[in-house]
């Protein structure tokens, strides 16, 4: 018996000795195959019975007649392609055009472009008439030019006539880029003493006063940015981006929902800042869902474990780590109010009183 496993033995070390060949030759099982294309060669055309119906398929990789000598003349190098925030934007604010539509990109979320957005307005002599800061527009009074600051209003008509009356609308939008903001302004005017309610121009398109007025806005963010304006650039996200009103309210099912006035984009980034005021984890999220999938049983600032720790755990003591505290907190739009609702999952509402404690939490933090 020992002899006949030494005899194995041998066997096994002489093959794996000088028989690696039938492996990892030219010819093994595990040849390398890199250059095989260099040795592929055109095969005719799959002939079909008569009579078989077939549809005509274009060949995915077809081999061209001729090919021109790509040598180099000379040193030549490939240019590096320029990376897209710097060939779209020249610095953190500029102004974009798509046809007859502009407008300002400002690389801040829209809470400090706000304040700085109205001080550029009042201080050219503009009043306010309307602010809406829920839905992140505010609205200027009907004025004369001439109660304007001059050199603005040389830059915007020239020469007014002197029965011109004017008033703006200034739309302060999340950018989709994040953390940046875009910026629309609509205009309207009348004949001075006239009643009759001017529309205001059309969202797809930016007439030649309001663009210029984009163009001097864009240029006193840049300057007041250079500045270090701190107080302005960096202002208090409480008076910006927050629900007009905040209302618990009956759901059916004996659950509760939140209501918030607002539209969707300002409702959903209060209700993140919220969850995150409340220290409420965060798993993953889905905007166009309108849907965030969070863990009561862990803050948000717990920290995630490092690679090597993740890579020597093992699968039983990851499968007991699973929480079973997570839930969906989802947003329905619907007009201009948004319903905030706590889910067990995709199909099923969670316990009332889980989902009551959230919608608290989350009310505490929007109010």
């Amino acid at each position: 018996m020992k002899r006949f496993a030494g005899i194995c033995m041998l066997a096994v070390t002489a093959s794996s000795i000088t028989g690696c060949g039938w492996l990892m030759g030219k010819d093994g099982y595990f040849r390398d195959r890199g250059s095989d294309y260099l040795e592929a060669r055109p095969t005719p055309v799959m002939q079909l019975p008569a009579g078989t119906q077939a549809k005509h398929l274009d060949p995915l990789l077809p081999i061209p007649h001729r090919i021109t000598a790509a040598a180099p003349t000379g040193d030549y190098q490939v240019p590096r392609p320029q990376a897209l925030p710097a060939s779209a934007f020249s610095g953190d604010f500029s102004v974009q055009k798509s046809g007859p539509l502009s407008w300002v990109v400002a690389q801040r979320i829209p809470a400090q472009v706000w304040p700085v957005a109205q001080q550029f307005f009042e201080e050219n002599g503009f009043k306010l008439a309307e602010e809406r800061a829920h839905l992140g527009e505010f609205t200027t009074q009907w004025q004369a030019p001439s109660e304007l600051n001059a050199g603005l209003v040389r830059q915007l008509w020239g020469s007014a006539p002197n029965d011109l009356q004017t008033r703006f609308r200034v739309r302060i939008e999340p950018g989709v880029q994040r953390n940046s903001s875009e910026i629309f302004i609509d205009q309207a005017q009348r004949n001075a003493g006239s009643q009759v309610a001017a529309p205001w121009s059309e969202n797809s398109i930016t007439n030649s006063t309001a663009a210029v007025l984009l163009e001097e806005l864009n240029v006193y963010l840049a300057q007041r940015n250079e500045k270090g304006d701190s107080v302005s650039l960096l202002a208090s996200k409480t008076t910006y981006d927050t629900p007009k009103r905040v209302t618990l309210i009956d759901g059916g099912n004996n659950t509760k929902v939140l209501r918030l006035d607002a539209s969707f984009d300002r409702a959903w980034s209060s209700v993140g800042r919220a969850l995150s005021a409340a220290d409420i984890r965060v798993d993953d999220l889905n905007r166009s869902t309108g849907v965030y999938y969070i863990d009561l049983a862990e803050g948000a600032k717990k920290e995630e474990p490092g690679f090597f720790k993740r890579l020597f755990s093992s699968k039983n003591k990851v499968a007991e780590t699973v929480s079973k505290e997570r839930y969906i907190v989802r947003l329905t739009a619907i007009n201009q109010q948004v319903f905030v609702s706590v889910e067990r999952d995709l199909e099923t509402l969670a316990p009332a009183d889980v989902s009551l404690r959230v919608l608290e939490q989350l009310r505490s933090h929007l109010d």
